[in-house]
C-alpha cells in the first residue's frame, strides 16, 4: 500500500484486515445536504459548480471533518462526472440528473470515447490534492460509479423505476450492451487511477443499482467489468471497496472478484454475511432511518452492527446508503460516538 503518511490510521488497518485502534467509521453521502453549512454553500452555487470547481469541493469535503471525529474522508464529486467527456453530459439543473438525449441504439452507444481524466477531468485531481494538503492526516476516499449502473443511467437518460431500456438492451443485444460496459469499466480505471494518484488512500466502487439484475444477469453482465477494473487497479496498492445496494444475493459474486472489503446495504445480516464469509473485511450496514429514531434505540442498533462487526475480518462501519438530507447532526455525532466506544472485548 503507498505510503500517505497514514500508517496509524484506523480505517486503513481496519482494510488491511489489521487490529485498528477503534472502530473506524464513515458516512456515504457525509458531505451533503444534512449540514447546515453544506446548505449555506449550495444556496450560491449550483451543484455543478460544487463538483467542477477544485475549491468548493474542498470546502464541502472538509465541512464533516471538521465538525466529526471521522476516520475518513470522501471526496465530494458524482458518479456521472466522468461521464460527460466521454460524450454524454448529464445536466443537473432540475434536480435528478437528465440526459437530454438517452443512448439506445448502437450508433448512439458507440459514439462514447475513453478520454485521459487529466484533461478532462483535472478539476477532481485538484481538488484532492487540496484536501490532502489541508487534513494529511485523515485518509481520502475516491469513488466512481459501477459500470451497471453508469450504464443503466447512460441508457434510461436518467433515474428510472423499472430500467426498461437498459434491460431490453440487455436482452435483445447482449453484445453491444457488453461493449459499452467494458468500454465504462475503461474509464472508471483511468478515473480512479487518477484520484489515487492525486492522493486518495482507498476508492470506493458504487454500484447503486445492483439490484435490477437477476443473479445470473448480474454475473454475466455486471460481475466482470467490475472485475477488469479491480485487476485495473491491483498494480496501485490501495484497498478497493465495492458497495452493491440492494445485491445481498450478488455478494457471493461480489467475493470472487477480489476487493478488499465489500460493503454492505442494511437489508444483510451483517453477522450472517461475516459467519459466510470468513477472511473478507466487511464494511457497514446501519440503516439511515435509524437516525431518525429513538436515540436510545439508534444507540442499540448501532452497537448490534459493531458487535456483528466483530465477527469480519475487519470491520468498518458505515451506514446501509447515503445519509439522509433531514437527517439530525446531533443524531450523526451520537452514532460516531457510539461506534468509537465500541470495544471487541467488552
Amino acid at each position: 500500500m503507498p505510503d500517505h503518511g497514514l500508517e496509524t490510521s484506523a480505517f486503513l488497518a481496519a482494510l488491511r484486515g489489521d487490529t485498528p485502534s477503534r472502530r473506524p467509521l464513515w458516512i456515504m453521502r457525509q458531505a451533503g445536504r444534512y449540514l447546515p453549512e453544506y446548505r449555506a454553500v449550495r444556496e450560491r452555487v449550483t451543484f455543478h459548480d460544487l463538483c467542477t470547481q477544485p475549491e468548493l469541493a474542498c470546502e464541502v469535503t472538509l465541512q464533516p471533518l471538521r465538525r466529526y471525529d471521522l476516520d475518513a474522508g470522501i471526496i465530494f464529486s458524482d458518479i456521472l462526472t466522468p461521464l460527460a467527456p466521454m460524450g454524454a453530459e448529464f445536466d443537473f439543473t432540475h434536480g435528478s440528473p437528465k440526459l437530454a438525449s438517452p443512448l439506445r441504439d448502437e450508433s448512439e452507444i458507440k459514439r462514447l470515447r475513453v478520454v485521459e481524466p487529466a484533461e478532462e477531468l483535472g478539476f477532481v485531481a485538484e481538488a484532492i490534492k487540496m484536501v490532502r494538503s489541508e487534513r494529511p492526516d485523515i485518509p481520502l476516499i475516491g469513488f466512481a460509479g459501477a459500470p451497471l449502473t453508469l450504464a443503466a443511467y447512460l441508457v434510461e437518460g436518467g433515474g428510472s423505476s423499472d430500467f426498461r431500456h437498459f434491460k431490453t438492451l440487455l436482452y435483445t443485444r447482449p453484445d453491444l450492451a457488453e461493449w459499452l460496459l467494458d468500454t465504462l469499466a475503461s474509464q472508471v480505471i483511468k478515473h480512479l487511477t487518477m484520484q489515487i494518484e492525486a492522493g486518495c488512500s482507498a476508492v470506493q466502487i458504487f454500484d447503486s443499482w445492483a439490484s435490477i439484475l437477476h443473479t445470473k444477469d448480474y454475473r454475466r453482465f455486471a460481475a466482470p467489468p467490475i472485475k477488469k477494473i479491480l485487476d485495473g487497479l491491483a498494480h496501485l496498492g490501495v484497498p478497493r471497496i465495492v458497495f452493491s445496494k440492494g445485491g445481498a444475493g450478488n455478494l457471493p459474486i461480489l467475493r470472487e472478484l477480489g476487493a478488499e472489503c465489500l460493503s454492505l446495504d442494511w437489508t444483510c445480516d451483517f453477522a450472517d454475511v461475516a459467519a459466510q464469509a470468513p477472511g473478507q473485511v466487511l464494511q457497514g450496514n446501519l440503516d439511515p432511518i435509524a437516525l431518525f429514531g429513538d436515540r436510545d434505540e439508534l444507540v442499540r442498533r448501532a452497537q448490534a452492527v459493531c458487535r456483528a462487526g466483530d465477527k469480519a475480518a475487519g470491520h468498518v462501519f458505515n451506514l446501509g446508503h447515503g445519509i439522509l438530507p433531514p437527517t439530525d447532526p446531533d443524531a450523526l455525532a451520537l452514532l460516531i460516538d457510539t461506534v468509537h466506544a465500541h470495544s471487541p472485548e467488552a
